[in-house]
Formats: structure tokens, sequence, C-alpha cells
């Protein structure tokens, strides 16, 4: 089974939107962590809030659905000026729904009337404040929303909604002369009565008509339940029209219909067909919100935990597929919305990290050792080892008038199914910040106590879930993020292009802004070119010896595993911190974006030494590349700064790369991180584009011997028959690496051991040896990405391209999670953390979800359960192929 990780952290991590901060009781210190980096039922948001017209009281309702059951969230909110003392909340369902458990409270059922008394530890309810509770719950025909609420007796009534509105989703459809197409509808808030809307052309190609729900009719039970409206291209005229979606009393929505120009470009068309699949809103892959689910399906265990989290490389790919669709269609509004989306959820606003103000770059953080076993945790956390000065934090700061950063955080929880959306006074329901990973490289998602970023020991134990993760003599309220740069850098790349294509078209003014912001993107990205403590470079041995860096002798110019920052929630106790990684993996790096960065006068930061530090760090990547480009072609692992995290002498012998320890399997160990193919297409895909784009030579040496050894390992069969590499196995070591002479690596060798059809990795790989055909002319590499794409294609269904997929591995979902002695806590479900707990046991939710059963049976001897996914980040991968082969061949 692949298990992809992501960032090693530096304090234990992040927070959600719209909150009220809590004060911190007891002043902290900056500790360190580590962190890291995708379907089977579609999960559907319901949100409903009642209020009073004088409230005295409020409930949000919201309910995860997924066909025979649910989970429904209740959150209540005090709206008197009274403190509540003991409550009881009561409403009704219209159907047939029927309690399962309840947590955060005493559930029971008398019929159709649902009844939560408060559970003692959470009755008394100040003013202003709330408390959660939720439950399960199965049903069969409609599941409609619960309209009133009483607490305590009295009811709490409905508060109108400003600004009513009709919603569309997606905003844009683009069709082929006679083909067709759908959008969705739905309603921003509960009317009190029927809503009808109605659908017409408004202006441009009068040859598109809506052929079906022209009409629709949305009540106070379906209004956010997404409804679908056909629209149909005719032959004989091209160009965009404009329907509009009205109501009365409501904002109206528009949609953009794109019918192009026909031709003969097959792939283009496979582009749009799975383009259309994906955005069509009755496939699942987004949430309410325009979030993009790590996958439709809910049960869905490797880097996610959970199908319906998300990582900042989903929004990536999401800003990747649009920028295409702007290339094909001329509509730049969906890249530049699939921009602002992830600005909004996947950017912490300003107040999501507040303290910033108070950091000091003479002073980035607090040294804890990392360790590689979980069981070595909590780290403590040692101030009298030396960290040297950020060199950056005064220079950003300076060119965009603020302290915060402006980089993605890695993990989400998009339906807040954990429950940690109300942490820090956040919104339940909403998408909220998490992490998991935080013990080192052998530390398997199987073996993560999944916990808020935003921590104000609302769940956990006594201190929340940080002395888990980090030794300390006291704790304090805190928020943290750790970035994944990888997909940092993949939305600049995606910019690139879109700025190169929108040019193409006299298009570059209408995504002026969107480029801006990849641009700053990029700045703050350099974050993940330092030592983790901004140590020297280079023989970096012992955690006192090895010297604290001033200037940028602590960077290491290639793009490491992660760059995380936190601070205190109390502005009274004045604190925050940053750090940088030690680690560097071939597959994180990215020339193309470093190519951008350094060479596209768009794209160049504004900071007075970003252009040079882009410059610098294309070279050092080219080079990195060279160094760990094995006999055979394939590129292996990676280097460290800080061998085993804390600055450990390595083996004698040990290669280097700019005074960087050889690391055959940097950052995780469980899956060993060199072994997974997909690494090799991801990264070597960004390596062709940059070739493509820019000549260089090395890179062409580099593409010329990994590409011949691919092409010898991939088959491409009949119909949807083929086969690409997926395990990898090691042996031997680069040379240290000598700039003006490499080596020939003759002792480092790698054998694939198994092949797969990962449909996502699959995709990519076609998608690299189409941009290497396209700049070298072999045939053979072209030749080949088109039978895997055709390949993809014949594997297609109604959400998009899938495989079956056997999960050997979830045996693991019942392993045992180390959680020290003396530890005891619980997940906001009251699931209990405690010593002898197991994934599952702290994941209760999972039991569930109607494809549990699978996994029960085959916990119990039966056989291994076999899925079919359908990650987002996949099917933008194919997707994105399919444009690009079009554009290089087809054109």
């Amino acid at each position: 089974m692949r298990v992809r990780r992501r960032a090693p952290a530096g304090t234990p991590p992040p927070a959600p939107r719209e909150r009220r901060r809590g004060s911190a009781a007891r002043r902290g210190r900056i500790a360190t962590a580590l962190a890291m980096a995708l379907p089977l039922t579609l999960l559907t948001g319901v949100n409903f809030t009642a209020q009073a017209a004088d409230p005295a009281c409020e409930v949000e309702y919201s309910a995860n659905d997924w066909g025979s059951g649910f989970t429904a969230a209740l959150t209540l909110t005090n709206e008197g000026t009274a403190p509540i003392d003991g409550w009881t909340l009561a409403y009704s369902y219209a159907g047939n729904q029927r309690l399962s458990q309840g947590w955060s409270g005493v559930w029971s059922q008398s019929g159709q009337a649902v009844t939560v008394e408060d559970a003692g530890w959470n009755g008394t309810i100040a003013p202003g404040a709330s408390v959660s509770t939720g439950a399960n719950f199965t049903y069969s025909g409609t599941n409609t929303s619960p309209t009133v609420f009483s607490v305590n007796g009295t009811i709490c009534g409905e508060e109108p909604v400003d600004d009513p509105a009709v919603v569309a989703t997606p905003s844009s459809v683009a069709l082929q002369p006679g083909a067709t197409g759908t959008f969705g509808l739905r309603l921003n808030a509960q009317p009190s009565g029927s809503v009808t809307v109605s659908v017409a052309r408004t202006a441009g190609n009068s040859d598109v008509t809506v052929t079906s729900s022209p009409t629709l009719t949305f009540t106070p039970s379906n209004w956010n339940v997404t409804q679908s409206v056909t629209v149909a291209a005719g032959t004989e005229q091209t160009g965009s029209a404009t329907f509009t979606a009205s109501a009365p009393g409501h904002e109206p929505a528009t949609v953009n219909v794109t019918v192009l120009g026909g031709g003969d470009s097959a792939y283009e068309e496979y582009f749009l067909e799975l383009y259309g699949k994906i955005k069509n809103p009755a496939s699942g892959y987004f949430s309410p919100q325009g979030v993009p689910y790590h996958s439709v399906e809910t049960l869905l265990v490797e880097a996610p935990d959970h199908g319906h989290e998300t990582t900042s490389e989903a929004y990536s790919y999401l800003i990747w597929l649009e920028a295409q669709y702007g290339r094909v269609t001329g509509d730049w509004e969906p890249f530049n919305d699939a921009w602002d989306v992830m600005e909004e959820w996947m950017i912490p606003s300003a107040d999501e990290q507040p303290t910033n103000g108070f950091y000091n770059p003479s002073s980035p953080a607090s040294y804890a050792p990392e360790s590689n076993d979980p069981e070595d945790y909590p780290a403590p956390i040692d101030p009298d080892v030396p960290v040297g000065d950020d060199p950056l934090a005064g220079e950003l700061a300076s060119t965009y008038g603020t302290d915060d950063i402006y980089g993605m955080h890695w993990l989400q929880d998009v339906d807040d199914v954990y429950g940690y959306g109300d942490a820090c006074g956040g919104t339940p329901g909403e998408p909220t910040f998490i992490n998991t990973y935080q013990r080192g490289p052998q530390e398997s998602v199987f073996e993560t106590v999944p916990h808020p970023s935003c921590e104000d020991f609302s769940y956990g134990g006594e201190n929340g879930y940080l002395d888990l993760f980090t030794g300390d003599d006291s704790y304090a309220e805190q928020w943290r993020y750790t970035n994944a740069p990888d997909a940092d850098a993949r939305a600049i790349q995606a910019a690139y292009w879109a700025n190169v294509w929108a040019g193409e078209q006299g298009n570059e003014a209408r995504i002026a802004g969107t480029i801006d912001k990849a641009s700053r993107m990029g700045d703050y990205l350099r974050y993940a070119m330092y030592d983790k403590y901004f140590k020297e470079i280079g023989n970096c041995v012992g955690a006192s010896a090895c010297p604290a860096a001033s200037g940028k002798d602590s960077a290491h110019y290639l793009l490491s595993w992660y760059y995380a920052w936190g601070g205190a929630l109390d502005s009274s106790a004045g604190w925050a911190w940053r750090i940088g990684s030690s680690y560097a993996h071939f597959g994180y790096q990215n020339p193309m974006a470093a190519y951008a960065l350094s060479s596209e006068a768009d794209l160049v930061p504004a900071s007075p030494t970003a252009e040079g530090d882009w410059d610098m760090s294309l070279e050092r990547q080219v080079e990195f590349y060279r160094w760990l480009q094995s006999d055979e072609g394939a590129i292996a692992g990676g280097a460290t700064n800080s061998w085993e995290g804390h600055y450990a002498q390595p083996p004698a012998g040990t290669p280097t790369f700019y005074g960087m320890f050889y690391d055959e399997k940097p950052v995780y160990h469980d899956p060993p991180s060199n072994q997974w193919f997909g690494m090799q297409a991801w990264s070597m895909q960004r390596m062709a584009e940059y070739y493509y784009a820019s000549g260089d030579e090395q890179a062409g040496e580099v593409l010329d011997t990994w590409v011949d050894w691919v092409l010898d390992e991939v088959t491409v069969g009949q119909g949807g028959d083929y086969a690409i590499p997926s395990t990898l196995e090691w042996s031997g070591a680069p040379d240290t690496w000598d700039p003006d002479n490499p080596g020939p690596n003759a002792d480092l060798h790698v054998e694939v051991v198994s092949t797969t059809q990962d449909v996502g990795i699959t995709g990519s790989l076609a998608n690299a040896l189409s941009y290497y055909a396209a700049a070298t002319g072999d045939t053979e590499a072209r030749d080949t990405a088109a039978g895997l794409l055709d390949g993809l294609m014949a594997n297609s269904d109604a959400l998009g391209v899938a495989v079956p997929e056997p999960k050997d591995a979830y045996d693991r979902l019942v392993d045992e999670v180390y959680i020290p002695e003396g530890f005891s806590g619980t997940m906001p479900n009251g699931d209990v953390i405690e010593p002898g707990a197991t994934f599952d046991s702290i994941r209760s939710f999972l039991h569930d979800d109607p494809d549990w059963q699978q996994v029960e049976d085959y916990v119990d001897g039966g056989p291994v359960p076999t899925f079919e996914y359908h990650r987002f980040w996949a099917q933008a991968d194919i997707a994105v192929a399919l444009a690009t082969y079009a554009n290089l061949f087809e054109t």
C-alpha cells in the first residue's frame, strides 16, 4: 500500500475560520513537531441555523449524509445575558431517521422526536459561549433536515439571512458542438416557503439551449440540495452564452457556457469530458464551499486518514486544472476562482495567525530533537541549543507590510468529521485546519493521533494534544501551521502556464491579480530552502556543536519537506516561531516553479533577494537530480542537514551534496519514502516541463537517462490494459557530489519489484513523457504517452477514471496507536485517547461508514477489501495530461 506523508513541522500545528480567540492560561515555550502529507460514500453537507428574532439561543445543525446514514452535528450557543445551567435540546425528524449513538450529551429518541441532555461536564453555558454535541443515525428514503429546535422548552426561531441568493456550481461550462453539459443550482439560505428558480439565456450564443430543468423548486427542506440543469450546444455557432438563474427576492446566479470550435482534437475532447465529470456537482468532488475533497469516497486511509479531508496538494491541482481549462476555452474566471477558494480556506487569515508581530527573527524557535521511534515522544525542548537567524522575516514584512505568512497549511478536515471546528471559537461544520503526523519517520498514518491546529485545550487531555508530542514544563494555548512546499510550488507552476496561455490569447489582464498572488506565495516559499533551526549547511553534526548561521548560510536552496510557523493565542503572551526543514526529498523539487520565480517578470517576487534565491535554487535543484540519479536512471531519495532529525553523526562514508548527507529514505520510513514510483512521475514531470520551457542541457541529460529507464518498464496493451512501475527497491549510494566533475553513480541501483495501474500517476507519467517528447522529438515517448492516456480513458466511469484497488494494509486500521503512559483524554466525539487505543478506536465514526463492513470482514479473516477510488488529485492529473497532449501534439 502507498502511504504518502507530509511536512515535519515546527511546533505542533493550525486553526479554523471566523473564531473568537481564547486567552492562554500559561506562558508557552516553542516546541517542535513532525507533520506530513487521497473515495467510498458521498457525504453531502447540510447546514441550518435557527435563531430567535430576539434570540436567547442559537442552534447550528449540520449533517454528513452517505445515503443510508448520516452524522448530525449540533452546536448550541447561549445568546442570552445569563448562563444556562443545565440544558435539554429537542427537535424532530420528518422521516424514519433512527439514532445509533451519540456523544457529548445524553441522546434519546421517541418516534421522530430527539432529545439531547447535557453530559454534566458541559452543562453550563456562559453568555455568548457554545457547546457541541453529535450523533450517528441510519435512515432510508428522504433525510430532511430539522427546522425547529428548542432548548429547555424555549424555541430558537429562524433569523432571515441578509442577502438570499441563488448559487451556481460550476460557474463555467465548456462544450463541443452538439454536446451537452450540466451545472448545479441551490440557495444559500433556508427560505420560509417554496422558491422557484428560472433559468434562461440572457446573452451570447443563441445556439445554446436549456434542455432540462429550466425551472427548479426549492423548499425549506431541500434549499441547499444541488439540483442539475442541462444545457446543449448546437452545431451552427461557437462562442459563449450567458445563462441567468433568477428567483424572486434572491440575488441571481450566472453561468457562462462556451461552445468550442470543434476540430479533430481527440484528447481535448477527452479533457472536456473528464473536466465535466469532475466539476459536475452530482459527482461529489467538492464541498458546499467549493473545497476539493481528497476523494469522493470517505473511507480512504493513506496520507489523509479520511476521504473528505483535503490537502494543499488538492487545491494546487484545482488551480492547475483550471489553468488548462482557461487555455482550452479562453474563460479564466474558474482559474481566478480556484485561487480565491484556496486563499479563503487553505491560507490562514490574519486572525488565524494573530501573534506574528511578536516573532523575533534572531530567535526563530526553540530546539527539540526528532527521533525515529514514536515511542520516544514527547520530545524534550532544549532552549540551550543554539539556533540561527531568520534572514527572510525582515524583508518579507517590509515588502508586504505584514508579519503574516502567505502559504498554505497542508491538511484540512473539510466536513469537520473530527469535530474540531469549534476549537478556538471556530465554526462547527466548516473546513477546519488539522494535523496528524508529529512523531518521527517511523510513524505511519496508522499510528497517528489527529488533532486541531488551533490548540485551546478544548479536546484531548489536560494540555490538549501538546504533551503527546513535546515535553515541556508548561503549555500554552497556541496556533501552528505546516506548509507542504510541493503544493505551493505546483500552484505557482500552474500560474506560470496560465500567464503564458492567457498572454497568447490577449487575456493576461484578466488574471493579473492572481499572478501577483502566486508571486507573493513564491516569496514566502523560500522558507522551504532553510535548515530547520537556521543552522549552517554542510557537515552539521551535534545539536550544540553545529553552528547557528546568519544571513543565507542556513540555506540549502532546495525545496525541503516543509516549513512551519506558529505562536500564542494570547497576545499578552507575546511569542511566535518559524522553522524550515533539514530534509530535502527529490520528489518535492520543482525546477519549473524555480524557473518561473527567477525568470518570468510577472512572477519574480517583490522582495529584494528573492530573484537571486530562486535563481540559485533552480541551479541547485537540477544538480540535486543529477547527484541522485541511479545507474539505471531512476532518482534516489534525498539529503539531510540534520541526521535522524537531531544533527547526529551519520555512518562513516555517507556521501554528501554540498555537505548535506545522503538519505536513502528521507522523512518517512513506513513505507520507505524512496519506494513509491509516484514520486518519480510527479517530480520528473516538472523537470520535463522545465526542459521544454528552457532547453537546459543538464536537465535534458537527466531526462534522457530517466526516460530510457521508464520506457523499458512500461507496458501498454489493448483497451485499458497497461502497467507502470509501482514499488522500487534500492541498493548502494551516489558518489559525493562534485559540481565540476559529477560521478557516474555506478554503485547506486534500482529495481522495479511491482507494477500498478495507479490512474493518477499514470496521468502524471504521460504528462512527463509528452513534454519530453515535445522538447526532443522522441516518438517512442510520445506514443507511450498517448497509449497510457488511451488506457486511462478505457477505464472511465460515471465519476471519472478508476481501477480496482486491493487494500491489504487496511488490517492496520485496528493497530495500536502509541499513547504515552499517563496521558488520558478524549476526541470531540468522546473516543478515549489512552494507552492501548487503536487507529479505529479514536476514529469510531469509521465504523458507521457503509464500506466499513469490508474492512471488518477482512480483519476477521476475510478477503482483502477492494475499492475503486476517485481521488481529486488523480482525476485532475489525468485531465491535465490529456490537455497537455492535445496542446503539444494536436494543435
